[in-house]
């Protein structure tokens, strides 16, 4: 009997990297698809920061913990290889929620066709999560205008990489905030940010107060820690800060205390945190959004490619270390 891989969760993550002893990779029967059923083998799978979270036993997050003895959560592309639902055709490509898998069997709920004419790592890197959190957090809560200042932390991470190009698109200063001078030179020479800030080299304080000398209007946080301070200070009044991840934090021991709440008193900021599942309703919107933007070629990306489904475990500590160069795809 053919068999297929799969990587369950057995235990949750303690302060520090992420280890092999919270996984158990197994092995199943190939299933059959059954009467409105679809069998979907995966081909390339997506590592985001958020399945740090979802690996934890809080219970009071926007998403359900991820059971111990389940598989892995994920998004992914696959292709049908069998099928007896009538929506869906043999090899078509679909995406969504697919798991640390090789195969799915699945009725097709919540997964959706991929273009025929994109290639995976593109769909990953700008039409899955990344874009969609991109344009939800930057149009729905930032509100932006020409004219203003935007600073983006992990500016060179796949959310960051695009709130920074379509602010720039649109007629933003844009600051990038990235963990290395390659990444700096990236967002700067390659994607078109105004300037980037070395977090772990400049003064992030002086280096605001040169880049942004009129103040920062909005404030996309992507990673958490210390930065959050220095451009809350520097934020003008009626400022709107988008909180998106906060992936220095997740495996913290003790998480960073945020920022002094006297200035967004004074300056009248907005902060706003969300999360993609309450906008999954939107995404129609959402990809008709971004699609110009992309169509217009005012979207670059880079993506950092593992190769075998076993790779995804080590491949989380790169979210953490800021180790990736571009999105982190997973290829089967």
């Amino acid at each position: 009997m053919s068999t297929f891989t799969a990587i369950n969760l057995v235990a949750r993550p303690a302060p520090g990297p992420i280890g092999a002893e919270l996984f158990e990779v197994v092995q199943k029967p190939i299933p059959s698809a059954g009467p409105g059923q679809i069998l979907v083998k995966q081909t390339h799978m997506s590592l985001d920061p958020a399945m740090i979270g979802w690996m934890s036993p809080d219970t009071e997050s926007y998403i359900p913990p991820v059971g111990l003895g389940e598989v892995m959560r994920s998004s992914g592309i696959g292709e049908v290889v069998e099928s007896n639902h009538p929506d869906f055709t043999v090899g078509e490509r679909l995406m969504g929620l697919m798991g640390w898998t090789e195969y799915l069997l699945s009725t097709g709920e919540g997964l959706r066709k991929v273009q025929p004419g994109l290639d995976e790592e593109m769909v990953l890197s700008v039409f899955a999560l990344p874009g969609l959190t991109a344009t939800q957090g930057l149009f729905g809560f930032g509100h932006p205008k020409a004219g203003e200042t935007i600073v983006v932390s992990g500016a060179a991470g796949s959310v960051g990489s695009i709130v920074g190009q379509l602010a720039k698109a649109d007629g933003l200063k844009v600051i990038g905030v990235a963990g290395s001078d390659e990444k700096c030179d990236w967002i700067v020479n390659d994607l078109g940010f105004n300037a980037a800030i070395n977090y772990k080299t400049d003064d992030i304080d002086a280096k605001l107060t040169e880049l942004a000398p009129k103040g920062v209007d909005i404030y996309f946080e992507n990673t958490g820690g210390p930065i959050q301070h220095h451009v809350i200070d520097h934020m003008n009044a009626h400022g709107r800060a988008v909180v998106c991840g906060m992936i220095s934090d997740y495996t913290a021991e003790t998480p960073s205390a945020g920022p002094n709440w006297i200035p967004i008193i004074k300056k009248r900021i907005t902060i706003q945190g969300f999360a993609m599942p309450d906008h999954f309703g939107q995404l129609p919107e959402l990809i008709g959004k971004l699609t110009p933007y992309v169509m217009q070629g005012k979207i670059k990306h880079r993506a950092h490619v593992l190769n075998g489904l076993e790779s995804a475990i080590d491949g989380l500590n790169l979210l953490l270390s800021g180790g990736n160069k571009g999105k982190l795809i997973v290829k089967l």
